[in-house]
Protein backbone atom coordinates (compact mmCIF):
# COMPACT_ATOMS: atom_id res chain seq x y z
CA UNK A 1 0.00 0.00 0.00
CA UNK A 2 1.31 3.42 -0.92
CA UNK A 3 2.72 5.44 1.96
CA UNK A 4 1.80 9.13 2.12
CA UNK A 5 3.67 11.54 4.37
CA UNK A 6 1.74 13.39 7.05
CA UNK A 7 1.60 17.06 6.14
CA UNK A 8 2.90 19.69 8.58
CA UNK A 9 0.03 21.34 10.45
CA UNK A 10 -0.82 23.89 13.11
CA UNK A 11 -1.57 21.18 15.70
CA UNK A 12 2.17 20.42 15.68
CA UNK A 13 3.41 23.99 15.31
CA UNK A 14 6.40 25.33 17.20
CA UNK A 15 8.02 28.72 17.73
CA UNK A 16 11.81 28.72 17.63
CA UNK A 17 13.69 31.69 19.02
CA UNK A 18 16.83 32.19 16.96
CA UNK A 19 19.90 34.33 17.49
CA UNK A 20 21.26 35.28 14.05
CA UNK A 21 24.54 36.99 13.24
CA UNK A 22 23.68 40.51 12.12
CA UNK A 23 24.89 40.27 8.55
CA UNK A 24 23.12 40.17 5.17
CA UNK A 25 21.60 36.85 4.12
CA UNK A 26 21.37 35.23 7.56
CA UNK A 27 17.56 35.12 7.65
CA UNK A 28 17.55 33.51 4.21
CA UNK A 29 20.00 30.86 5.42
CA UNK A 30 17.83 30.10 8.44
CA UNK A 31 14.63 29.83 6.40
CA UNK A 32 16.40 27.65 3.85
CA UNK A 33 17.46 25.29 6.64
CA UNK A 34 13.85 25.11 7.85
CA UNK A 35 12.61 24.41 4.34
CA UNK A 36 15.25 21.75 3.76
CA UNK A 37 14.07 20.00 6.93
CA UNK A 38 10.45 20.02 5.67
CA UNK A 39 9.00 22.71 7.94
CA UNK A 40 6.33 25.20 6.82
CA UNK A 41 7.11 28.72 8.01
CA UNK A 42 4.33 30.94 9.37
CA UNK A 43 5.18 34.19 11.13
CA UNK A 44 8.66 35.67 11.55
CA UNK A 45 8.97 38.31 14.27
CA UNK A 46 11.89 40.46 15.44
CA UNK A 47 12.41 40.19 19.21
CA UNK A 48 15.65 42.10 19.74
CA UNK A 49 18.24 43.95 17.66
CA UNK A 50 21.81 44.43 18.77
CA UNK A 51 24.98 45.46 16.95
CA UNK A 52 26.23 41.93 16.39
CA UNK A 53 23.08 39.77 16.46
CA UNK A 54 19.36 39.73 15.69
CA UNK A 55 16.90 37.70 17.77
CA UNK A 56 13.86 36.42 15.87
CA UNK A 57 10.88 34.18 16.66
CA UNK A 58 10.00 31.86 13.78
CA UNK A 59 6.69 29.97 13.85
CA UNK A 60 6.85 26.65 11.99
CA UNK A 61 4.26 23.96 11.23
CA UNK A 62 5.76 20.49 11.68
CA UNK A 63 4.67 16.87 11.30
CA UNK A 64 5.20 16.04 14.97
CA UNK A 65 7.59 16.17 17.92
CA UNK A 66 10.43 14.33 16.20
CA UNK A 67 10.13 16.52 13.12
CA UNK A 68 10.31 19.62 15.33
CA UNK A 69 13.53 18.36 16.90
CA UNK A 70 14.98 17.68 13.45
CA UNK A 71 14.24 21.24 12.35
CA UNK A 72 15.86 22.65 15.49
CA UNK A 73 18.93 20.46 14.92
CA UNK A 74 19.17 21.63 11.30
CA UNK A 75 19.09 25.25 12.44
CA UNK A 76 21.64 24.65 15.18
CA UNK A 77 23.97 23.17 12.58
CA UNK A 78 23.72 26.29 10.39
CA UNK A 79 26.68 28.69 10.65
CA UNK A 80 25.73 31.96 12.29
CA UNK A 81 22.51 30.60 13.78
CA UNK A 82 21.92 29.74 17.44
CA UNK A 83 18.71 28.17 18.77
CA UNK A 84 17.78 29.90 22.02
CA UNK A 85 14.43 28.22 22.73
CA UNK A 86 11.81 25.94 21.20
CA UNK A 87 8.17 26.36 22.30
CA UNK A 88 5.30 24.03 21.43
CA UNK A 89 2.40 26.33 20.53
CA UNK A 90 -0.27 23.73 21.33
CA UNK A 91 1.09 23.20 24.84
CA UNK A 92 1.31 26.97 25.33
CA UNK A 93 -2.41 27.27 24.48
CA UNK A 94 -3.23 24.72 27.19
CA UNK A 95 -1.11 26.26 29.98
CA UNK A 96 -3.43 26.88 32.93
CA UNK A 97 -6.35 25.37 31.02
CA UNK A 98 -8.43 26.82 28.17
CA UNK A 99 -11.57 27.92 30.04
CA UNK A 100 -12.44 29.92 33.13
CA UNK A 101 -15.51 31.10 35.02
CA UNK A 102 -16.61 34.73 34.69
CA UNK A 103 -19.07 36.78 36.74
CA UNK A 104 -22.04 38.21 34.82
CA UNK A 105 -22.98 40.79 37.45
CA UNK A 106 -20.69 43.37 39.11
CA UNK A 107 -20.03 43.09 42.83
CA UNK A 108 -18.28 46.38 43.60
CA UNK A 109 -20.46 47.83 46.38
CA UNK A 110 -22.18 46.70 49.57
CA UNK A 111 -25.54 46.98 47.78
CA UNK A 112 -24.44 44.72 44.93
CA UNK A 113 -22.96 42.22 47.36
CA UNK A 114 -26.20 42.12 49.36
CA UNK A 115 -28.16 41.29 46.18
CA UNK A 116 -25.72 38.80 44.67
CA UNK A 117 -25.14 36.98 47.95
CA UNK A 118 -26.54 37.12 51.45
CA UNK A 119 -29.06 38.37 52.46
CA UNK A 120 -30.73 39.07 49.10
CA UNK A 121 -29.98 35.67 47.55
CA UNK A 122 -32.17 33.99 50.17
CA UNK A 123 -35.28 35.47 48.53
CA UNK A 124 -34.29 33.89 45.22
CA UNK A 125 -33.68 30.53 46.92
CA UNK A 126 -37.16 30.65 48.47
CA UNK A 127 -38.70 31.48 45.10
CA UNK A 128 -37.12 28.41 43.52
CA UNK A 129 -38.15 26.26 46.49
CA UNK A 130 -41.75 27.35 46.03
CA UNK A 131 -41.65 27.04 42.22
CA UNK A 132 -38.87 24.57 41.18
CA UNK A 133 -39.18 25.40 37.45
CA UNK A 134 -37.89 28.89 38.27
CA UNK A 135 -34.41 27.35 38.56
CA UNK A 136 -34.25 27.68 34.76
CA UNK A 137 -34.78 31.44 34.85
CA UNK A 138 -33.03 32.39 38.10
CA UNK A 139 -29.79 30.35 37.80
CA UNK A 140 -27.21 29.24 35.25
CA UNK A 141 -29.02 25.91 34.69
CA UNK A 142 -30.94 26.91 31.54
CA UNK A 143 -27.78 27.53 29.52
CA UNK A 144 -25.28 25.13 31.08
CA UNK A 145 -24.20 21.67 29.94
CA UNK A 146 -22.10 19.06 31.76
CA UNK A 147 -19.46 17.46 29.55
CA UNK A 148 -19.13 14.07 31.24
CA UNK A 149 -16.44 11.46 30.62
CA UNK A 150 -14.63 8.61 32.31
CA UNK A 151 -11.67 8.91 29.94
CA UNK A 152 -12.00 5.42 28.48
CA UNK A 153 -12.22 6.27 24.75
CA UNK A 154 -10.47 9.60 24.24
CA UNK A 155 -9.86 10.58 20.62
CA UNK A 156 -7.59 7.91 19.13
CA UNK A 157 -5.77 7.49 22.44
CA UNK A 158 -8.13 4.99 24.07
CA UNK A 159 -8.38 4.50 27.84
CA UNK A 160 -6.17 7.27 29.22
CA UNK A 161 -8.22 8.08 32.32
CA UNK A 162 -10.11 11.16 33.55
CA UNK A 163 -7.10 13.41 34.22
CA UNK A 164 -5.55 12.98 30.79
CA UNK A 165 -9.03 13.41 29.27
CA UNK A 166 -9.52 16.83 30.88
CA UNK A 167 -7.84 18.85 28.07
CA UNK A 168 -10.32 17.38 25.59
CA UNK A 169 -13.30 18.13 27.82
CA UNK A 170 -12.04 21.68 28.33
CA UNK A 171 -11.82 21.99 24.55
CA UNK A 172 -15.38 20.74 24.17
CA UNK A 173 -16.57 23.30 26.74
CA UNK A 174 -14.64 25.98 24.90
CA UNK A 175 -16.37 25.10 21.61
CA UNK A 176 -19.80 25.20 23.25
CA UNK A 177 -19.12 28.75 24.38
CA UNK A 178 -17.31 30.02 21.30
CA UNK A 179 -19.77 28.68 18.74
CA UNK A 180 -23.14 28.76 20.52
CA UNK A 181 -22.77 30.88 23.66
CA UNK A 182 -23.61 27.84 25.79
CA UNK A 183 -21.83 27.41 29.12
CA UNK A 184 -20.25 23.97 29.59
CA UNK A 185 -18.38 22.41 32.50
CA UNK A 186 -15.96 19.47 32.20
CA UNK A 187 -16.91 16.62 34.55
CA UNK A 188 -14.20 13.93 34.45
CA UNK A 189 -15.18 10.99 36.64
CA UNK A 190 -12.63 8.77 38.32
CA UNK A 191 -14.63 5.59 37.84
CA UNK A 192 -15.49 3.20 35.02
CA UNK A 193 -18.38 1.59 36.87
CA UNK A 194 -21.64 2.14 35.00
CA UNK A 195 -23.73 2.40 38.18
CA UNK A 196 -21.36 4.93 39.73
CA UNK A 197 -21.28 7.08 36.59
CA UNK A 198 -25.07 7.10 36.30
CA UNK A 199 -25.55 7.84 40.01
CA UNK A 200 -23.01 10.67 39.92
CA UNK A 201 -24.61 12.37 36.94
CA UNK A 202 -28.06 12.02 38.49
CA UNK A 203 -26.81 13.82 41.61
CA UNK A 204 -25.26 16.62 39.54
CA UNK A 205 -28.42 17.22 37.48
CA UNK A 206 -29.76 20.19 39.52
CA UNK A 207 -26.96 22.37 38.13
CA UNK A 208 -27.27 21.47 34.45
CA UNK A 209 -29.78 21.94 31.65
CA UNK A 210 -28.19 19.20 29.53
CA UNK A 211 -25.72 16.31 29.71
CA UNK A 212 -23.14 15.78 26.95
CA UNK A 213 -21.53 12.36 27.36
CA UNK A 214 -18.10 12.19 25.81
CA UNK A 215 -15.36 9.63 25.14
CA UNK A 216 -16.93 6.74 27.06
CA UNK A 217 -16.13 3.34 25.60
CA UNK A 218 -18.66 0.95 24.06
CA UNK A 219 -20.72 -0.95 24.98
CA UNK A 220 -20.88 0.79 28.41
CA UNK A 221 -21.76 4.11 26.76
CA UNK A 222 -25.04 2.67 25.43
CA UNK A 223 -26.27 1.64 28.87
CA UNK A 224 -25.12 4.87 30.53
CA UNK A 225 -26.91 7.02 27.97
CA UNK A 226 -30.08 4.94 28.05
CA UNK A 227 -30.32 4.93 31.83
CA UNK A 228 -29.72 8.66 32.08
CA UNK A 229 -32.28 9.38 29.37
CA UNK A 230 -34.86 7.33 31.27
CA UNK A 231 -34.10 8.98 34.60
CA UNK A 232 -33.68 12.64 33.63
CA UNK A 233 -36.01 15.22 32.11
CA UNK A 234 -33.18 17.17 30.46
CA UNK A 235 -31.39 16.36 27.19
CA UNK A 236 -28.77 13.58 27.38
CA UNK A 237 -26.59 13.19 24.29
CA UNK A 238 -23.55 10.98 23.71
CA UNK A 239 -21.72 13.06 21.13
CA UNK A 240 -19.33 10.33 19.99
CA UNK A 241 -22.37 8.38 18.83
CA UNK A 242 -24.98 10.86 17.75
CA UNK A 243 -22.91 13.93 16.90
CA UNK A 244 -20.85 11.84 14.50
CA UNK A 245 -24.02 10.33 13.05
CA UNK A 246 -25.73 13.69 12.56
CA UNK A 247 -22.80 15.26 10.70
CA UNK A 248 -22.20 12.10 8.65
CA UNK A 249 -25.81 12.03 7.49
CA UNK A 250 -25.73 15.76 6.77
CA UNK A 251 -22.65 15.24 4.58
CA UNK A 252 -24.19 12.22 2.88
CA UNK A 253 -27.36 14.12 2.00
CA UNK A 254 -25.27 16.64 0.08
CA UNK A 255 -22.99 13.99 -1.43
CA UNK A 256 -26.01 12.20 -2.88
CA UNK A 257 -27.11 15.41 -4.56
CA UNK A 258 -23.70 15.71 -6.23
CA UNK A 259 -23.67 12.12 -7.57
CA UNK A 260 -27.46 12.05 -8.22
CA UNK A 261 -28.25 8.94 -6.20
CA UNK A 262 -31.13 8.15 -3.85
CA UNK A 263 -30.87 6.64 -0.34
CA UNK A 264 -33.08 3.67 -1.16
CA UNK A 265 -30.79 2.64 -4.05
CA UNK A 266 -27.54 2.58 -2.07
CA UNK A 267 -25.27 -0.16 -0.87
CA UNK A 268 -23.39 1.19 2.15
CA UNK A 269 -20.40 -0.32 3.94
CA UNK A 270 -19.88 0.80 7.55
CA UNK A 271 -16.52 -0.23 8.99
CA UNK A 272 -16.17 -0.04 12.76
CA UNK A 273 -19.25 -1.19 14.65
CA UNK A 274 -18.65 0.67 17.88
CA UNK A 275 -20.60 3.55 19.39
CA UNK A 276 -20.29 5.88 16.39
CA UNK A 277 -20.74 3.16 13.76
CA UNK A 278 -23.93 1.92 15.41
CA UNK A 279 -25.41 5.42 15.71
CA UNK A 280 -24.51 6.25 12.11
CA UNK A 281 -26.22 3.05 10.97
CA UNK A 282 -29.43 3.84 12.85
CA UNK A 283 -29.61 7.27 11.20
CA UNK A 284 -28.88 5.77 7.76
CA UNK A 285 -31.82 3.41 8.27
CA UNK A 286 -34.00 6.37 9.29
CA UNK A 287 -32.88 8.03 6.05
CA UNK A 288 -34.32 5.12 4.07
CA UNK A 289 -31.16 3.14 3.28
CA UNK A 290 -31.91 -0.59 3.33
CA UNK A 291 -28.69 -2.27 2.19
CA UNK A 292 -26.15 -1.56 4.93
CA UNK A 293 -23.34 -4.01 5.67
CA UNK A 294 -21.33 -3.53 8.84
CA UNK A 295 -17.74 -4.77 8.91
CA UNK A 296 -15.52 -5.49 11.90
CA UNK A 297 -11.99 -6.90 12.12
CA UNK A 298 -13.27 -10.36 11.14
CA UNK A 299 -15.35 -9.31 8.16
CA UNK A 300 -19.00 -8.66 7.43
CA UNK A 301 -21.28 -8.61 10.47
CA UNK A 302 -23.86 -11.28 9.67
CA UNK A 303 -26.33 -13.15 11.82
CA UNK A 304 -24.78 -16.44 10.73
CA UNK A 305 -21.54 -15.69 12.58
CA UNK A 306 -21.11 -17.47 15.91
CA UNK A 307 -18.58 -15.03 17.39
CA UNK A 308 -20.76 -11.92 17.64
CA UNK A 309 -21.31 -10.04 20.87
CA UNK A 310 -24.82 -9.19 21.99
CA UNK A 311 -24.45 -5.68 20.58
CA UNK A 312 -23.25 -6.95 17.20
CA UNK A 313 -26.01 -9.56 17.05
CA UNK A 314 -28.50 -6.74 17.51
CA UNK A 315 -26.68 -4.82 14.77
CA UNK A 316 -26.87 -7.79 12.40
CA UNK A 317 -30.63 -8.00 12.92
CA UNK A 318 -31.20 -4.54 11.44
CA UNK A 319 -28.55 -4.64 8.66
CA UNK A 320 -27.11 -6.92 5.98
CA UNK A 321 -30.47 -7.99 4.50
CA UNK A 322 -28.88 -10.66 2.28
CA UNK A 323 -26.74 -12.03 5.14
CA UNK A 324 -23.57 -11.71 3.07
CA UNK A 325 -20.28 -12.85 4.54
CA UNK A 326 -16.65 -12.22 3.66
CA UNK A 327 -13.81 -9.78 4.16
CA UNK A 328 -14.04 -6.04 3.70
CA UNK A 329 -12.24 -6.43 0.38
CA UNK A 330 -14.96 -8.85 -0.75
CA UNK A 331 -18.08 -7.04 0.44
CA UNK A 332 -16.95 -3.60 -0.75
CA UNK A 333 -17.57 -4.69 -4.33
CA UNK A 334 -20.45 -2.72 -5.81
CA UNK A 335 -20.78 -0.44 -2.77
CA UNK A 336 -21.90 3.14 -3.37
CA UNK A 337 -20.73 4.46 0.00
CA UNK A 338 -17.86 3.57 2.34
CA UNK A 339 -18.08 4.96 5.87
CA UNK A 340 -15.00 4.31 7.99
CA UNK A 341 -14.90 4.71 11.76
CA UNK A 342 -12.07 2.29 12.40
CA UNK A 343 -8.30 2.31 11.84
CA UNK A 344 -5.82 3.94 9.45
CA UNK A 345 -4.85 2.59 6.03
CA UNK A 346 -7.58 -0.05 5.90
CA UNK A 347 -8.32 0.12 2.19
CA UNK A 348 -6.39 0.95 -0.97
CA UNK A 349 -6.93 1.97 -4.58
CA UNK A 350 -7.84 -1.56 -5.66
CA UNK A 351 -10.68 -1.62 -3.13
CA UNK A 352 -12.02 1.68 -4.45
CA UNK A 353 -11.97 0.38 -8.02
CA UNK A 354 -14.39 -2.38 -6.96
CA UNK A 355 -17.02 0.12 -5.80
CA UNK A 356 -20.02 1.28 -7.81
CA UNK A 357 -20.15 4.28 -10.13
CA UNK A 358 -19.22 7.60 -8.47
CA UNK A 359 -18.25 6.12 -5.09
CA UNK A 360 -18.55 8.16 -1.91
CA UNK A 361 -15.84 7.60 0.71
CA UNK A 362 -16.04 8.98 4.25
CA UNK A 363 -12.76 7.88 5.87
CA UNK A 364 -13.12 9.24 9.39
CA UNK A 365 -10.53 7.40 11.48
CA UNK A 366 -8.57 10.04 13.41
CA UNK A 367 -5.97 11.30 13.15
CA UNK A 368 -5.13 9.06 10.19
CA UNK A 369 -7.98 7.99 7.87
CA UNK A 370 -8.71 4.55 6.44
CA UNK A 371 -7.32 5.86 3.14
CA UNK A 372 -5.68 9.19 2.50
CA UNK A 373 -7.34 11.65 0.13
CA UNK A 374 -4.15 11.86 -1.94
CA UNK A 375 -4.53 8.17 -2.69
CA UNK A 376 -8.32 8.03 -2.97
CA UNK A 377 -9.15 11.17 -4.95
CA UNK A 378 -8.42 9.79 -8.46
CA UNK A 379 -10.84 6.91 -7.82
CA UNK A 380 -13.80 8.49 -6.00
CA UNK A 381 -16.49 11.07 -6.68
CA UNK A 382 -16.66 12.37 -3.08
CA UNK A 383 -13.99 12.16 -0.38
CA UNK A 384 -14.40 13.27 3.23
CA UNK A 385 -12.37 12.77 6.41
CA UNK A 386 -12.41 13.88 10.01
CA UNK A 387 -9.37 16.10 9.49
CA UNK A 388 -9.29 19.87 9.20
CA UNK A 389 -6.43 19.92 6.67
CA UNK A 390 -8.50 18.36 3.87
CA UNK A 391 -11.79 19.44 2.23
CA UNK A 392 -15.06 18.04 3.60
CA UNK A 393 -14.20 17.70 7.29
CA UNK A 394 -16.89 15.69 9.10
CA UNK A 395 -16.56 17.41 12.46
CA UNK A 396 -18.96 17.05 15.40
CA UNK A 397 -18.65 20.76 16.14
CA UNK A 398 -21.09 21.25 13.26
CA UNK A 399 -23.70 19.49 15.40
CA UNK A 400 -23.42 19.69 19.17
CA UNK A 401 -23.28 23.48 19.78
CA UNK A 402 -26.39 24.19 17.71
CA UNK A 403 -28.21 21.04 18.80
CA UNK A 404 -27.79 21.85 22.50
CA UNK A 405 -28.57 25.52 21.94
CA UNK A 406 -31.88 24.58 20.33
CA UNK A 407 -32.68 22.00 22.99
CA UNK A 408 -31.84 24.40 25.83
CA UNK A 409 -33.71 27.35 24.31
CA UNK A 410 -36.96 25.39 24.24
CA UNK A 411 -36.13 23.52 27.48
CA UNK A 412 -36.46 20.15 25.78
CA UNK A 413 -36.83 17.15 28.05
CA UNK A 414 -34.97 14.87 25.62
CA UNK A 415 -33.24 14.74 22.25
CA UNK A 416 -35.30 12.60 19.88
CA UNK A 417 -34.40 10.84 16.65
CA UNK A 418 -36.46 13.45 14.83
CA UNK A 419 -34.40 16.25 16.37
CA UNK A 420 -31.17 14.56 15.28
CA UNK A 421 -32.42 14.16 11.72
CA UNK A 422 -33.57 17.78 11.73
CA UNK A 423 -30.04 18.80 12.74
CA UNK A 424 -28.53 16.69 9.94
CA UNK A 425 -30.81 18.25 7.33
CA UNK A 426 -30.05 21.74 8.66
CA UNK A 427 -26.32 21.13 8.32
CA UNK A 428 -26.80 19.96 4.74
CA UNK A 429 -29.09 22.85 3.82
CA UNK A 430 -26.57 25.42 5.02
CA UNK A 431 -24.89 24.85 1.66
CA UNK A 432 -27.14 26.03 -1.15
CA UNK A 433 -27.26 24.01 -4.36
CA UNK A 434 -25.52 26.74 -6.37
CA UNK A 435 -22.33 26.34 -4.32
CA UNK A 436 -22.53 22.60 -3.65
CA UNK A 437 -19.56 20.72 -5.15
CA UNK A 438 -17.70 17.46 -4.60
CA UNK A 439 -15.20 19.32 -2.41
CA UNK A 440 -17.83 21.34 -0.55
CA UNK A 441 -20.51 19.02 0.82
CA UNK A 442 -19.96 20.06 4.45
CA UNK A 443 -20.04 23.67 5.68
CA UNK A 444 -17.07 25.14 7.47
CA UNK A 445 -17.12 24.82 11.24
CA UNK A 446 -16.62 28.61 11.26
CA UNK A 447 -19.73 29.28 9.18
CA UNK A 448 -21.81 31.25 11.66
CA UNK A 449 -25.04 30.19 9.96
CA UNK A 450 -24.61 26.56 11.03
CA UNK A 451 -25.36 26.99 14.74
CA UNK A 452 -28.36 29.18 14.03
CA UNK A 453 -29.79 26.85 11.36
CA UNK A 454 -29.26 23.75 13.50
CA UNK A 455 -30.62 25.29 16.70
CA UNK A 456 -33.76 26.55 14.96
CA UNK A 457 -34.37 23.19 13.28
CA UNK A 458 -33.87 21.32 16.56
CA UNK A 459 -36.15 23.68 18.46
CA UNK A 460 -38.88 23.35 15.84
CA UNK A 461 -38.57 19.56 15.85
CA UNK A 462 -38.66 19.41 19.66
CA UNK A 463 -41.91 21.36 19.64
CA UNK A 464 -43.37 19.08 16.97
CA UNK A 465 -42.31 16.00 18.98
CA UNK A 466 -43.88 17.32 22.17
CA UNK A 467 -40.66 17.42 24.21
CA UNK A 468 -40.35 21.24 24.37
CA UNK A 469 -41.36 22.88 27.63
CA UNK A 470 -41.25 26.35 26.19
CA UNK A 471 -42.63 27.58 22.88
CA UNK A 472 -40.08 28.90 20.41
Amino acid sequence: MEQVDILPGASNSITIRLELENRPGMLAEATSAIGAAGGNIGAIDIVDVRNSVLVRDVTINTRGDQHGREIADQLEATDGVRVLNVSDRTFLMHLGGKIEMNSKAPVNTREELSMAYTPGVARVCKAIYEEPEDVFTLTMKANTVAVVTDGTAVLGLGDIGPRAALPVMEGKAQLFKEFAGVNAVPVCLDTQDVDEIVDTVLRLEPVFGGINLEDISAPRCFEIEERLQDALDIPVFHDDQHGTAVVTVGALLNALKVVNKKPEDLKVIVVGIGAAGTAVTHMLIDLGIENIIGVDSKGAVAGSRSDLSEAKLAYAEITNPDNVTGTLQEVIEGADVFIGLSVPDLIDEEDLKKMARDPIVFAMANPDPEIRPEVANPHVAIMATGRSDYPNQINNVLCFPGLFKGALDCRATAITDEMKMAAARAIAQTIDEDTLTAEYIVPSVFDQRVVEEVSQAVEYSATACGVARRAS
